[in-house]
């Protein structure tokens, strides 16, 4: 009953938050027929088996990339010129490399000299403020807003490749100039990320510092929440991106002169504060796929009549209750659908009927 696989085997060079929030969310909903990880970090691959991230770990490039339809490039965006250049002499002339990094101008334009490689620039715009494989979670890329940088180069029918994984993990794709992309990135993510580090620095490094931190409240600990991610990666973001990113400071610091001339000004300061508050009220809403702690399984699904009454009465009659019922993906061949229930007992007689009728079920990672 699985319906043929978008892809059939991925590729995560990288294993972390990102790389293994991508290969899970690959394996969950049925997307790829085989996910394989990629990493030096042998101990990142043992705790990415451990958890069902992926099928099978690699320490290094080799032959074996021949089998690969798509690879993710997830490692630090310092990292990822040479890491494409790497795996590039083993990769079939059909595969499609794509990556996750937070700045797209040098990349795109570096891999595009490499002769054969099919890259489509990415950067999905999620993350977390926990690190590592071990807090990967497919459902932090659902209604991600995940950008593509493609150039005239770029081939076609490896964006729209790349663009229908996106969509079957969940995520929502925008097409914008890698340029474009690192201007506005700068303003939204990494210059926050810089003020981040300064407000911390202003607050930890002040003489009365334990005072200062028993009267940081939720409000301080939001601004700056984005200080506690990865400090390597958080580097290598802003360092590829630094003429952006100093255009953007010059005007934020425009933006803190006119704030400290207007001090004293109690109508300039509510007419600062209310422009604030409409934009800031104007940003969409993103809802993640945040789930409550239910135990629950994930089936693959052909796109055909009857489907979710076959699965429902094969619930019924193992005398399962179903709590929850989500279709997560539906292409042409199939999808995923998700299903919770109340508890380990329900989940386990559930998944045997299920399975006992032919269906291919995976009990998420918790």
């Amino acid at each position: 009953m699985r319906p043929a696989p978008l892809v059939g085997t991925i590729v995560v060079a990288g294993v972390g938050l990102l790389g293994g929030s991508i290969a899970l969310g690959a394996r969950q909903r049925f997307v790829a027929d085989r996910v394989v990880g990629l990493d030096p970090d042998g101990e990142a691959l043992e705790v990415a088996s451990f958890h069902g991230v992926i099928d099978e770990a690699r320490l290094a490039p080799g032959p074996w990339l021949a089998d690969a339809d798509l690879v993710v490039l997830a490692a630090p965006t310092g990292s990822l010129t040479r890491l494409a250049r790497d795996l590039a002499p083993f990769l079939g002339p059909d595969a499609i490399v794509t990556d996750v990094g937070s700045v797209k101008g040098d990349v795109v334009a570096d891999l595009a000299e490499v002769p054969g490689l099919r890259f489509v620039g990415g950067h999905p715009m999620a993350g977390s403020d926990r690190a590592g494989v071990a807090n990967a979670d497919a459902a932090l890329l659902e209604n991600a807003v995940w950008v593509l940088t493609p150039t005239d180069a770029t081939d076609p029918g490896a964006l729209e490749r790349v663009r229908a994984f996106v969509e079957a993990l969940g995520a929502r794709p925008l097409t914008l100039a890698p340029d474009r992309h690192d201007r506005l990135v700068a303003r939204v993510s990494h210059v926050p990320y810089l003020t981040a580090l300064a407000l911390t620095r202003l607050a930890g490094d002040d003489g009365d510092r334990d005072a200062a931190m028993l009267l940081a409240a939720g409000g301080f600990r939001d601004l700056t929440r984005v200080a506690s991610g990865s400090p390597v990666m958080s580097r290598d973001m802003v360092r590829g991106n630094a003429d952006a990113v100093r255009a953007a400071l010059a005007d934020l610091r425009a933006e803190l002169d006119a704030l400290e001339a207007d001090l004293d000004d109690r109508e300039a300061l509510l007419a600062h504060a209310e422009h604030a508050k409409r934009t800031r009220d104007g940003i969409p809403v993103v809802r993640r796929g945040v789930l409550p702690p239910r135990p629950e399984v994930v089936l693959a699904v052909r796109d055909q009549p009857g489907e979710l009454a076959r699965i429902t009465a094969a619930c019924g009659e193992a005398g399962v209750n179903l709590k929850e019922i989500e279709v997560l993906a539906i292409r042409e061949a199939g999808g995923a659908v998700r299903l919770a229930f109340e508890d380990a007992a329900a989940l386990e007689r559930a998944v045997e009927a299920l399975r006992a009728v032919g269906y291919e079920a995976r009990p998420r990672a918790t």
